[in-house]
């Protein structure tokens, strides 16, 4: 038995479209109704839908060290955190015009982390925070051949600053445990890995 939704995308109108601020990222403003559940459409809604664009994310496995390879950057958004704007994270990076989320995985591997991957695996597709961005990400795994550990990579034409670590996985997942895990694409992630991870292991030792 399948689960289907109530409504489709026809379910929704859009009245009005605007820019309401366009910088590094951009903002629109809409003026929408949509269907009800009890019958009927909406009173019109306005509401500003943050566009930063559709992103991948990889989470680089290791399997003859049984270890994933994260990376370490400043997020101007956890300035708010009374720890550190710091995070451990997987290697992410937004969908340009007419790349395939393969080639965005392969080359933020690259540009963040120095990293070669032999072949990728989805793990899955969400929107973060469906309320206020239109952003939709695809994660996957990816087995490492190769990568820069230890040192210091990213693009310094967009002031990327980024530290790579090699952690074990029963490490990670132990940080996962602790809630030391605030980024929200590698929570993901190492979630799946933690109930795939061993027979990830298996078929990649292979």
């Amino acid at each position: 038995m399948s689960f289907e939704l109530t409504f489709a995308s026809d379910a929704v109108e859009v009245l009005e479209d605007s820019i309401a601020f366009k910088g590094y990222f951009q903002m629109r403003r809409l003026t929408l109704r949509h269907r009800l559940f009890g019958g009927g459409w909406s009173e019109p809604l306005t509401r500003e839908v943050f566009e930063r664009g559709d992103a991948v994310g990889v989470l680089p496995y290791e399997p003859e060290t049984d270890s994933v390879i994260l990376i370490e950057q400043f997020r101007p958004g956890a300035l708010r955190d009374p720890a550190t704007p710091w995070m451990l994270e997987l290697i992410a990076g937004v969908v340009e015009a007419g790349e395939s989320d393969i080639e965005v995985a392969r080359r933020e591997a690259a540009e963040e982390a120095a990293c070669e991957l032999a072949e990728l695996v989805p793990i899955a597709s969400y929107y973060p925070s469906a309320g206020a961005c239109s952003e939709h990400v695809r994660l996957f795994c990816g087995r490492v051949s190769s990568a820069g550990v230890g040192a210091v990579h990213g693009a310094a034409a967009e002031g990327e600053d980024i530290l790579v670590h090699r952690v074990p996985r029963l490490e990670a997942l132990e940080l996962l445990a602790q809630d030391r895990i605030p980024n929200g694409h590698t929570l993901v992630a190492l979630q799946w890995l933690q109930l795939q991870g061993d027979t990830l292991r298996q078929c990649w030792c292979r």
